[in-house]
Formats: structure tokens, C-alpha cells, sequence
């Protein structure tokens, strides 16, 4: 590995990253790691005690610096994607993986954890052994020969297919592009969004201007919603809608036989493991059961279905409409939304500058976990960034605030063309304490850029994801675990792993939190009580088919895994039909760019965003209860979920943690409650 790559205790050079080198640094490391990795097999063969340090201690060591260097080249696959580190990447990637199954798969490594398990080990250190054997078990250590070689090789097609899968989507999206010449119904359109359309016209040089146009429209999330939200003609709503649906599932960047492919090889794999299905694989290592997330969801569903169904007929009773296409439903949501409510989404926006909002989480996070962070000017201290929008930051324990106790990196804005949609958080640094190191974290969103010499005004949902990525973030930074395989998210029951992040996004509506960041980009202006108010009223408002599609997702994804599929639109259709109040559109391929489940770590999983949600609002319900204006109670509560939810990391088992913190085993009060199904 070139260790030219590494600098400022521990971070990245990215710019120092040279695409030819990659290959070459990955094969040195890998023979490396090959090479210590046989010497410490050799060491626990003839070991007759010691052996957590050989298997944990001595394991991570000759696995740190592939597993680095590796993590900042697959960083910069979703932040710089291009052709050259594409292809360089796919070349790799099968070498990596052989790695990695090497070792998972090696029966002395195995025997040395089944060893350390009668070692005598705090909770922490039993809590790796177990996960190590299980995860070992669940790579085919125990299986004979030949069928570890079948294994191997589906994982290798397996990789491959998720990487290509990937990129289908994002060029999928990177090539779309909807012109929009003169267009009165534009002018019905948010400034913020004209701004946008005008930039991506000038990015594909065209002569440009907001009011003027051309515009172009794409299929990045900040460009689609406000035209379907706001664009008055049905049928250019309609023309943009289906190819949403249907992206990444015809022509050059067709997804659709790569799912055919994901799931028989996920399946050959279950049954080569013992199992049922991949499903059966994938909840071995969560804390939900099939039959828990079946009842829990199926429950949600009964009342929000319902609920659902009154709220699509209540926009056709007051539009006079026989029929609301799905196109069509944002456009009148937001008109009923402006006609009941009095509220526009666009008026709110103007009072979430980025920087603003970015301070205020920060204050939060002050006022309730007792740290402060402050921004690092990244070229004074040589900070290397992978692009100028970037920012870095370092976090402090208010008891010393000259010894930083973890740092991130925050990626705010869109770049369809390099970086793929959503948003997530990602260890760059994990907390260690035989490696010496304190967390660092890469905070990765696509929200709306700085426009036509504007700020960045947020929307209400990119508010809400800014606090959920930090609630990972905080998860990973304030980690007080020092055993690195269970530190930070390390270890964490994945349906569990969203619970942070989502509390977090209830502070966004919580008034005093709110009214010390909101204030209006030209005048400094508070947000009017008013319009807080009306903030509050329209949370609930037309959210339970949003419910619904949470749901059908999460059962859709859980179907797929567990059933022969012969064709997956057949399938879409029939776990719609139950869970969504409105047949889907015959065109939509969602499945395609469904990347949670084919490419993103969420397959057979996808529940746990709603399992979590669960446990969040239960969590901030005990802030509720000891009154969210009570700021020596809020400290306290705050410190309370900070030693309990953020420090325990993996090393504690999700629900015993929980259950600390709130003095009780979790309910779905708190979240029926909050979205009014009670």
C-alpha cells in the first residue's frame, strides 16, 4: 500500500489517490496481508493461551491497512464516481473479496475464536467471539472443499453484479435529461428549482437563466420532486414520473436480469448454508424474527391502509377528481396542503440556510451530549478533500476542549454527474485501541447547492436528513468502546443501526431547537410563529400512503428473498396490491433502482427503517415526558441516551441497551402516536 495515501493522523490524501496505482497497491497489500495472515495462523496452531489477542488484537492489526486503503477507494466510487476509477475498481474488487473469503474461511482462524470463547472475557469481548463465529459460520468455514469453492464463486459474481447494479443506477440518472425551452407553466415553479434546472442547462452548455430558461430536468432527487410537486401540466408531470419508474431497467443501463441474478445466487447460497432462504440468513444476525416484523408490520399496515385510502379520496373530493394518477398525487397534495393548511414548503425553505442549520444541529448537540465541534480550514491544516464543497470538522468533550475526541467530513451538495443519490454516513476511522485511533467519519448528502449567488436553502426533508446522517455520525464519534470490532456501528444489529439517526430528525420540529437556526436568508428573520405552527400541523398531514410505501418496500424486499421469483414486475404488482392503496403504475420498475436491497447492505433488511423508527420516537419520547423545554432535564436525558444508545456501540446487545435507557423493553406507542394512527 502507498502509504503516500495517508497523512494528518490517519486521513486521507485523496487527491495523492493515482487511479494506476490502485492495482498495484491493492495486490502488494493483499500478498502482504496473505503472507502475515499464514505466519499468524502458524501462531494460533501452537498457541496454548492468548487467544482473543491472536484472533481480535493480532487479526486486526495485518487487516487494517487493506481494509483502509480499500474503504477510501470505495468512498470515492460514491463521491467521485468515474469511468477510469470505475473500471479500475471492477478490476480489483474480485481480489478483495478471494481476500477477505480467505480468511473468513479458514478453519484455524476458527478454532482460535472457539478457543477465545472459554477464555475468560468481558461482555464486550464475548460479544465479538460470538459474532466472529457466527459470521464465519455464515461464510461457509464449516463447509467442505468443494462447496467453499461454489461458495467463493458466487460471492465473487454476487460483488460484481451489486458494483454494476450501482453504477447502472447512477448513469442511469446521469443520462436522463428532460429540455425545457419556453414553458409558461415554469413560471409556477420555486425560484430555488428554476436556479437548479438553470445550472444543470449551463453544466450542459447551453446559454441560461432561471426566469428565462432553457431548463433541464433530471432524475436526481432535488430536481425531480419540486416538478412533480409543482408544475402544473399533468402530462410533462406524467413523462417525468415514468421515467423515474422505469430508470436503470431498459437499454444500455437495464438492471433487470442483474436482480434475476442477485437472488438465485443469494438463494443457491442459503441452501448451501443450511438455510431456507437468504432471509432465514440475513435475520440470523438482526434482533427482528419473520414472524415479529410480519405482525409488526402488518399491524402498522391495517391502520395506515385505511387511513391512506381516506386520504387519497379526500384530494379527489376536494379537486372534483375521478381519478389521481401517481404523477399526480405530490402536484395536489401540495395545492390541498397551500388550501387547508395555509402552508408552502417554499416559503419555509427560505429560512434554512445551510450554514444556519448546520450551526443549530451543532448547538443541539452541545446542549444535549455536551460537545462542542468546530470547522477545521481544511487548507490551512492540509486537510485533502475530494472535492471544494467539502468540510471538515473536529469534535470535543466540553471536559477538554483542546483534545478532539473524534472528526468528519460533511459532503453537503448534489453532483448527479460523480456522486450517487441519497445519503449516508461511512467510517473513514474506527475507534481503536490496539490500532491507537479515534473515529473519523465521512457525512455524505445530496442536497440543494448554493444558487445564483443564494445560499443553500434546504428543504424540510433535507433538514430532516442532515440530522439523521449526523445521528450516525454521533453513533460512530461518541462510541466509548474501545474494542474496534464493536466500537461506534461496528457489531450493531443492523435494524437496529437506524435508531440514533432517526431520533434525531425528531428535533427537527421541536420549537426551541428549530427558532434558534431558523432565521430568513435576506432579512435574518426568525420564522414567524405562524409558520411554525403550520410546520407542525402539516407533519401528519397526508403522510399515512407515505406509511404504506415504507411498508410495501420492507415486505417487498422480504418477498423477493424468500420466494422463487420468476418475474419480478409480477411480484412488485402483487406486494403492492396488499400494502399500497393505489395499484402501482404497469410501467413502474422500481426494483431496478431499489439499490437498498441490490447494492446497499439493506437486502432482506430493508424493515429495519421502520423497526428503528419505532424504537427512535420511543426514545424521544422520554424526552416528551420530562418536558422538551426543561433544559436541565433534556441535559440529563441527553447524557443518559449519549452513555447509553451512542457509546455502547455493538458490544452491547440493542435491546438489553435500549431497555437501560428507557427503562423498559421498546413499544409502538410513541410512533402510532405520531403519526396520528392511534
Amino acid at each position: 500500500m502507498n502509504l503516500n495515501t495517508i497523512s494528518n493522523n490517519n486521513l486521507p490524501l485523496f487527491s495523492k489517490i493515482n487511479v494506476i496505482e490502485i492495482e498495484n497497491n491493492v495486490n502488494l497489500s493483499i500478498d502482504k496481508l496473505e503472507k502475515d495472515f499464514k505466519e499468524l495462523e502458524n501462531k494460533m496452531e501452537n498457541a496454548s493461551k492468548d487467544y482473543y489477542k491472536l484472533c481480535v488484537y493480532e487479526l486486526e492489526k495485518i487487516n487494517y491497512p487493506l481494509h483502509y486503503y480499500w474503504g477510501v477507494i470505495s468512498h470515492l466510487t460514491g463521491v467521485k464516481n468515474n469511468e477510469e476509477l470505475r473500471k479500475v475498481f471492477d478490476k480489483v474488487q474480485p481480489d478483495i473479496i478471494k481476500s477477505g473469503n480467505t480468511i473468513a474461511q479458514s478453519k484455524i482462524l476458527f478454532e482460535c475464536f472457539e478457543n477465545a470463547k472459554k477464555q475468560k472475557l468481558n461482555g464486550i469481548q464475548k460479544r465479538i467471539v460470538e459474532h466472529n463465529l457466527l459470521s464465519m459460520t455464515l461464510s461457509g468455514v464449516n463447509l467442505d472443499k468443494d462447496k467453499k469453492k461454489i461458495y467463493l464463486d458466487t460471492q465473487l459474481k454476487l460483488g460484481d453484479l451489486e458494483t454494476k447494479f450501482k453504477n447502472n443506477v447512477l448513469d442511469a440518472i446521469k443520462d436522463y435529461k428532460m429540455i425545457i425551452k419556453k414553458d409558461e407553466n415554469m413560471k409556477q415553479l420555486p425560484i430555488n428549482a428554476l436556479e437548479l434546472y438553470s445550472e444543470n442547462a449551463l453544466k450542459n452548455k447551453m446559454k441560461s437563466t432561471p426566469n428565462d430558461g432553457p431548463w433541464v430536468v433530471s432524475l436526481d432527487s432535488p430536481s425531480l420532486i419540486p416538478f412533480l410537486t409543482y408544475y402544473p401540466d399533468s402530462k410533462k408531470r406524467k413523462k417525468l414520473y415514468k421515467e423515474s419508474i422505469k430508470k436503470a431497467s431498459y437499454g444500455d443501463y437495464n438492471n433487470t436480469e442483474l436482480i434475476y441474478e442477485i437472488l438465485d445466487l443469494q438463494q443457491k447460497n442459503a441452501e448451501l448454508l443450511g438455510y431456507k432462504n437468504y432471509v432465514e440468513v440475513s435475520l440470523v444476525e438482526k434482533i427482528g424474527t419473520e414472524k415479529k416484523i410480519n405482525k409488526l408490520l402488518n399491524n402498522i399496515s391495517k391502520k395506515a391502509k385505511k387511513k391512506g385510502k381516506e386520504d387519497i379520496q379526500e384530494i379527489k373530493d376536494h379537486f372534483k377528481l375521478k381519478k389521481l394518477d401517481y404523477w399526480d398525487i405530490p402536484y395536489y397534495i401540495e395545492k390541498l396542503r397551500k388550501e387547508k393548511l395555509d402552508f408552502d414548503e417554499e416559503n419555509f425553505r427560505e429560512y434554512l440556510v445551510f450554514e444556519n442549520v448546520l450551526n443549530g444541529l451543532f448547538e443541539l448537540s452541545n446542549k444535549l451530549f455536551d460537545i462542542t465541534i468546530k470547522e477545521v480550514n481544511v487548507i490551512s491544516e492540509n486537510i485533502d478533500i475530494w472535492n471544494n464543497d467539502v468540510k471538515f470538522f473536529r469534535v470535543y468533550d466540553n471536559s477538554d476542549l483542546n483534545n478532539e475526541i473524534a472528526s468528519f467530513y460533511l459532503d453537503p451538495y448534489v453532483r448527479p454527474e460523480e456522486k450517487k443519490g441519497g445519503a449516508w454516513m461511512d467510517e473513514c476511522v474506527g475507534r481503536n485501541k490496539i490500532l491507537k485511533h479515534k473515529p473519523v467519519a465521512y457525512l455524505v448528502l445530496n442536497g440543494t447547492p448554493p444558487l445564483n449567488s443564494k445560499p443553500s436553502l434546504m428543504t424540510i426533508r433535507e433538514m430532516e436528513t442532515l440530522f439523521h446522517e449526523f445521528g450516525h455520525g454521533l453513533q460512530h464519534m461518541l462510541t466509548n468502546v474501545i474494542e474496534g470490532e464493536a466500537s461506534g456501528i461496528n457489531g450493531i444489529e443492523w435494524d437496529a443501526v437506524e435508531l440514533p439517526s432517526q431520533f434525531m430528525e425528531n428535533w427537527c420540529y421541536h420549537k426551541k431547537t428549530l427558532m434558534s437556526f431558523a432565521k430568513h436568508y435576506q432579512t435574518g428573520k426568525l420564522l414567524p410563529e405562524e409558520l411554525y405552527n403550520k410546520l407542525i400541523e402539516q407533519k401528519t398531514f397526508q403522510v399515512a400512503n407515505g406509511i404504506n410505501r415504507q411498508i410495501y418496500f420492507s415486505m417487498l424486499d422480504l418477498y423477493v428473498y424468500s420466494n422463487k421469483i420468476d418475474d419480478i414486475y409480477k411480484a412488485e404488482k402483487k406486494i403492492a396490491g396488499k400494502y399500497l392503496v393505489k395499484n402501482i403504475d404497469k410501467e413502474d420498475r422500481f426494483l431496478c433502482s431499489f439499490e437498498h436491497i441490490f447494492s446497499g447492505g439493506y437486502s432482506a433488511g430493508y424493515y429495519s427503517y421502520t423497526w428503528a423508527e419505532i424504537m427512535s420516537l420511543d426514545a424521544f419520547s422520554a424526552f416528551e415526558e420530562v418536558g422538551l423545554d426543561n433544559d436541565e432535564k433534556v441535559k440529563e436525558m441527553g447524557m443518559k441516551f449519549r452513555n447509553t444508545i451512542l457509546a455502547k456501540g455493538g458490544g452491547t446487545n440493542p435491546l438489553k441497551v435500549f431497555k437501560e435507557f428507557r427503562g423498559r423493553d421498546t413499544n409502538s406507542d410513541a410512533y402510532m402516536k405520531n403519526y396520528g394512527l392511534l
